[in-house]
């Protein structure tokens, strides 16, 4: 699965990417806060000040989402995530929706500029006022894997996950 990602500011199109992992709408200056309104499927759900708000795919949901508060989603599970960065809010928490929501972040008229990055790697600039919707990518990626263990497996070999004490019958 990967994520469909445009930019709008009054309207317009500003700019269009896409991301395999995840789409993050961050705050420019370390002391400022990013004040933004989430929305999903056109309506408005919360807002708050933030350093950032990341939407990612499962694939994603291991790397940066996971290190701010994210859940852990296995790759079978088609879903779209939005995780708050450092929130100053009640309710900022992460939120999980189907695959074919869209998900937007707008970024306050009032607040300084914020910047898009699209798998920490392509940044693009948004002016106050930008809004950003990801959605579910139009082109999935295709992964080879070289070994057959399981997502489970995995992930507890790359988080060194404490399972010693596991006496369940093997599979």
């Amino acid at each position: 699965m990967t994520l469909d990602v445009t930019v709008y500011q009054n309207g317009d199109v500003l700019h269009r990417d896409w991301a395999l992992n995840e789409a993050a709408v961050q705050k420019v200056s370390p002391e400022r806060m990013l004040e933004v309104v989430l929305a999903i499927d056109g309506r408005p759900v919360t807002g708050f000040g933030c350093d950032g708000v990341i939407c990612a795919t499962p694939t994603g949901s291991t790397a940066y989402a996971f290190s701010a508060g994210g859940p852990v989603v296995w790759p079978e599970v088609e879903a779209l995530l939005m995780v708050p960065i450092g929130a100053h809010a009640l309710f900022a928490k992460p939120l999980v929706t189907t695959p074919e929501s869209i998900l937007a972040v707008e970024v306050e008229p009032h607040t300084p500029d914020g910047v898009l990055w699209c798998d920490g790697r392509r940044t693009v600039e948004l002016p106050a006022g930008a809004r950003v919707e990801v959605r579910r990518g139009a082109v999935p990626v295709r992964l080879a894997r070289l070994h057959h263990a399981s997502f489970t497996d995995r992930l507890v070999a790359k988080f060194a996950l404490p399972v010693s004490g596991w006496r369940g019958a093997p599979r």
